[in-house]
């Protein structure tokens, strides 16, 4: 039985803070990183489950593959993409630890047994693949790994820590990694470290190293403060703070000149523009005299590539395809993999992007991949609306989400992305603004507006439970609240 909020029209109500959330993180942690990886295997209530780490998203044909061989033969026969661009396995067997690490071994997607949990690396999914001008990210994504997999010291990283390699579109800068390298228009790279918007300036010949030395910092300081942080936002405030100097100067340790930037002063130019400069920095500070004289352009902020085809330099094209709820059937996949000519790009939005379609087929790969069940265009009700795996493979799950999503997609489509947690954790929910619809127990879920720095309620009044007869509701009230206006 579904269950949801009042039918009735809501009015938005603007919270001064975001509600608490089901937990509160401890100062010190007292336990190691559980997070899984493609050796070390979660067990879940469907199965054991593997996550394999994919840097920059990249697959070639044959690791491809062997992939869907791996879910068909050891798993459920599907594949899971998870909002960092890596692949899960589900319901693979208790004994089936050695045949999946030798396959992996065998299609070289186990570089280092040692760092494998740590290979977070997301870069801009459309780098060179569609018109806008971009640097190499793909490159520097290679050389991060190649120092993250010879680096002793890195593998003490939490298999959190996340690497995002943003092209100058703005668009993985947004998804709160812990170490950011963004290209800018006049050539340069800023290294970032958390939250900041502020970072330093590297040549882009020096930006995969910078990242390594940041991360390796932002290591020490977790040491001595003695909390046990595994994110960059987990260190206490006063390490927090001394994070970017600390980065500074072991970059120049290493040689590596560096330039402060002093954070943007107003919003980005959004999805599409061309990349700002570099802000000045504030009348006074340290960064005033190595910003120099220039201009003053806000950062960009750009949008997730959205389902559809993608026109190439090469004049062949990109097609970007959507897993509805993350999820791909081994059948789906093979098509992906069969219709692109060079390696995928699994992207954190729980897509693929298939690049060197000819022009001329496009149109029919398309078409193809639509009647396979996957999400080809912006159109589509399945679009922009995301699930965690909730019952019966999450024994923490407190509802079957994927179904009561599934039931809920034809009542609307549009408006803002929408994320259905099986609980108050709410695994892999997306960033920004987005309904969260969050199961509370006995058939009932809580729903609201999740945003960067507020919650924008569009519900009021208890929980109510609903007749069987009355489940459109439920629907209605999650169409309703994917359209609802930001009042301020």
């Amino acid at each position: 039985m579904l269950a949801a909020m009042p039918p009735t029209s809501p009015t938005p109500v603007n919270r001064d803070e975001a509600p608490p959330r089901a937990a509160v993180r401890k100062s010190v942690r007292e336990r190691g990183d559980a997070c899984p990886g493609a050796l070390r295997l979660h067990a879940a209530d469907d199965g054991r489950l593997a996550r394999l780490r994919l840097p920059a998203g990249l697959l070639t044909p044959r690791q491809a593959e062997a992939l869907a061989d791996a879910a068909e033969r050891l798993g459920d026969g599907h594949l899971d993409l998870t909002s960092r661009g890596n692949v899960q396995l589900r319901g693979l067997g208790q004994s089936c630890g050695a045949e999946l690490a030798e396959r992996l071994h065998e299609a070289g997607l186990l570089p280092s047994e040692t760092h494998e949990r740590i290979r977070n690396i997301v870069a801009s999914p459309l780098a060179g693949l569609d018109q806008l001008p971009s640097a190499d990210v793909q490159l520097w994504a290679r050389e991060l790994d190649g120092l993250l997999c010879a680096s002793k010291r890195a593998a003490a990283l939490s298999g959190r820590f996340l690497f995002a390699l943003d092209d100058g579109r703005g668009d993985v800068a947004t998804l709160g990694a812990d170490v950011t390298l963004l290209a800018r228009r006049d050539g340069s790279v800023v290294v970032r470290t958390g939250a900041n918007r502020s970072g330093l300036r590297v040549t882009p010949e020096n930006a995969p190293r910078a990242a390594l030395l940041a991360a390796e910092t932002f290591l020490t300081l977790a040491e001595a403060s003695g909390s046990g942080a595994w994110r960059v936002r987990e260190l206490p405030a006063e390490h927090g703070r001394g994070l970017e100097a600390a980065v500074r100067a072991g970059l120049a340790d290493a040689g590596i000149a560096t330039e402060y930037v002093a954070e943007a002063s107003e919003p980005g130019p959004g999805p599409g523009s061309e990349p700002g400069s570099e802000p000045g920095s504030e009348p006074g500070s340290e960064a005033g005299s190595e910003a120099g004289s220039e201009a003053s352009k806000p950062d960009p902020e750009g949008e997730p590539p959205l389902p559809g085809p993608v026109l190439s330099p090469d004049g062949t094209v990109a097609l970007s395809v959507h897993a509805r709820l993350g999820r791909l059937s081994v059948a789906q996949w093979r098509l992906l993999a069969t219709a692109a000519n060079g390696p995928l790009r699994v992207t954190p939005w729980r897509g693929v992007i298939v690049p060197g379609v000819a022009p001329a087929a496009a149109g029919a790969v398309l078409d193809r991949l639509r009647t396979a069940g996957l999400i080809t265009g912006p159109g589509s009700p399945w679009h922009g609306v995301g699930a965690c795996t909730g019952r019966p493979g999450c024994a923490k799950a407190l509802a079957d989400v994927r179904s009561d999503a599934a039931a809920a997609v034809s009542r609307g489509s549009g408006g803002l992305p929408v994320y259905w947690s099986g609980c108050a954790r709410r695994c892999g929910h997306p960033q920004g603004r987005w309904v969260d619809v969050v199961a509370t127990g006995e058939g009932r879920y809580d729903i609201s507006v999740q945003g960067d720095a507020r919650s924008i309620t569009t519900t009021t009044g208890p929980e109510l439970e609903l007749k069987p007869e009355l489940e459109l509701e439920l629907a209605d009230a999650v169409a309703a609240a994917r359209t609802t206006p930001l009042t301020r």
